[in-house]
């Protein structure tokens, strides 16, 4: 039964130990953790602490950067995502997030290579320890640094490439929602999607990210989750909201809000599998 879960990006100013308490309090108990706050609370502590609450972790943000595109070595972003690995095995998480990292200066093959080099072993370090990975694509106006996978089509790509159980994708509402032929998309695709990122939006992505509270924007939310249900996919729905519409004062109103539009979005299935 699919899962609602909430990002601690969307609590951008809370700590992971507010995080961790505030959702328990409403109601919340899958957390999608993200790694700086962790590391900022204490990685041993903070695993006691949400073995502590009995939260579950539907996904660790993030690993990757493979390209060098944020200012590390490439030895170093596959240490670091080796690293993050292991952590996601300790605290038993669903899935570690990844990004390839920009195109940056070099030349399209040997982007690809670095990347594929990359992923190799750590998808060789996944497999050993069962965690699965989670390439996320994000929209080309706001994929910058971040990743050259822009679309379905190259994250599926580099899925084909390796063939692994434990490489799979993340799909995020807030870049892919915005094209409505994503709906045609999601029946072949939805095996493969370890976690779904829910956001709203008004406007498309930009180069800063502004997205809207469930059900405020403009993206076809109610039909994305039909389609993901209707296809199979019972696995988590991260809340991630991050934008100039998200203040610290409401935080509270939008761990609720966030918990009904989940409820209105999935309460129709919710009662066909009660009848």
């Amino acid at each position: 039964m699919s899962q609602l879960s909430m990002n601690e990006m969307t609590t951008y100013r809370w700590s992971f130990e507010e995080d961790v308490s505030h959702y328990k309090e409403a109601g919340i108990d899958v957390i999608g953790v993200w790694r700086q706050k962790l590391s900022d609370y204490g990685e041993d502590r903070g695993i006691e602490l949400l073995c502590e609450s009995g939260m579950k972790v539907s996904n660790l943000l993030w690993a990757g950067g493979f390209t060098g595109s944020d200012g590390r070595r490439f030895r170093d972003s596959i240490d670091d995502a080796i690293e993050a690995v292991e952590l996601a095995a300790q605290m038993h998480a669903h899935c570690v997030v990844l990004y390839t990292g920009g195109r940056g200066a070099h030349i399209r093959s040997h982007v690809q290579r670095l990347i594929r080099d990359a992923m190799a072993e750590v998808v060789g370090v996944a497999t050993e320890l069962h965690v699965t990975l989670a390439l996320e694509p994000m929209h080309a106006n706001c994929a910058g640094e971040w990743t050259i996978v822009t679309d379905l089509d190259a994250a599926c790509c580099v899925l084909d490439e390796f063939d692994s159980p434990f490489l799979k994708l993340v799909f995020d509402t807030y870049h892919l929602g915005h094209d409505r032929r994503i709906l045609n998309r999601i029946g072949q695709i939805a095996g493969r999607i370890a976690v779904v990122h829910l956001g709203d939006a008004r406007l498309p992505p930009e180069k800063e990210q502004n997205r809207a509270r469930l059900g405020r924007g403009a993206l076809p939310l109610q039909e994305i989750v039909d389609a993901l249900i209707a296809a199979g996919y019972d696995g988590y729905y991260d809340v991630e909201l991050l934008g100039e519409d998200f203040h610290p004062d409401h935080y509270f109103d939008l761990l609720d809000h966030s918990k009904q539009a989940f409820g209105e979005l999935t309460r129709q299935h919710a009662v066909g599998r009660s009848v």
